[in-house]
């Protein structure tokens, strides 16, 4: 049996108002919608009233979060480990050959970095691929042989990992707001629970352990990180994995990213996403996102129950 809903929504884009604000909109049935609600056969804003049929029966069956970005701000933590990675490398690339400090990722370029190349060493392999390979204290001279490339991004990479772990360790970071909670609601409503990262396996362990606790760690379904596929995001490998292991078909999950490559990863997977935004990502372009928060604090289990109950009854 279908029943209907209104929303009323005024016209919004992540770019246009405050995290604080874009919290405070309510909508019926406690809904809470940082901006437009986007459906696959719907494309126009709620500029007006509009009716939604609601299949009243659909629910989704597992709940799926990446790690950086969605369970805690990261970009900031690790742009600072890659930092001190190529400073204790002495790091220098020959379009800074003349500097007098070690390689190092200003904000803005690591902001566009990371929502552009998924992984660390994809990242390190493209900007040196882009600017030049660096000379270091690995080797005194920039290595032309792939097998030395290969050495020397793989020893920054297990550097940085080791630095971001200690960052991690430190107690001065904490889980976004509502994360714990909705993880919480989904596993009491009998979802099945799953986080897919795209970091590296060890520090992603290590970050959960310490922002949702031992205990909701080990009761995952499915705990998926960038050691685990061969392709990065935005390819769907890993979401596509994580359906297989929980024996969940894509159409049943629902994904929480926070940026424009996680999107793609989700929905080229057949998976819905939402979107809770960061600061380096609130302008990116989320049309496919079927709704975007600025956190997550306002937002419910049943929120994103009648959230997929709309997908399906448009679909």
């Amino acid at each position: 049996m279908a029943c209907a809903i209104t929303l009323y929504c005024p016209p919004l884009s992540p770019s246009s108002f405050s995290s604080s604000a874009a919290a405070n909109y309510l909508l019926p049935n406690s809904l809470h919608y940082a901006t437009t609600l986007r459906l696959p056969t719907l494309r126009k804003s709620f500029t007006s009233e509009k009716r939604l049929s609601v299949s009243s029966s659909y629910k989704f069956q597992a709940l799926v979060f990446d790690c950086d970005g969605v369970i805690l701000e990261s970009e900031h933590l690790h742009r600072q480990a890659y930092n001190d990675a190529f400073a204790h490398f002495n790091v220098r690339c020959p379009s800074s050959a003349q500097s007098q400090h070690p390689l190092n990722w200003g904000s803005d370029f690591y902001d566009e970095l990371q929502n552009r190349i998924g992984g660390g060493k994809p990242k390190m392999r493209w900007y040196f691929g882009e600017h030049g390979w660096p000379s270091s204290t690995i080797f005194d001279k920039p290595p032309e042989a792939d097998e030395d490339r290969v050495k020397l991004i793989d020893t920054l990479q297990d550097w940085k990992t080791e630095r971001y772990k200690e960052i991690i360790k430190s107690g001065t970071v904490e889980p976004r707001p509502g994360v714990l909670r909705l993880m919480d609601e989904a596993k009491a409503a009998g979802k099945k629970l799953a986080v897919c990262s795209a970091a590296t396996k060890s520090s992603v362990i290590l970050c959960l352990e310490n922002l949702i606790g031992i205990e909701r760690f080990q009761s995952l379904d499915c705990f998926l990180a960038g050691d685990d596929v061969k392709e990065k995001k935005p390819d769907p490998s890993i979401y596509l994995t994580a359906s297989k292991r929980l024996g969940v078909s894509p159409q049943d999950c629902l994904v929480v990213e926070d940026s424009i490559i996680g999107l793609q990863a989700a929905t080229g997977a057949g998976m819905s996403c939402v979107i809770t935004y960061t600061s380096s990502t609130a302008n990116q372009d989320f049309k496919d996102a079927i709704a975007i928060y600025p956190d997550l604090s306002n937002v419910r289990l049943e929120d994103l129950e009648l959230l997929l109950q709309n997908v399906v009854a448009a679909s």
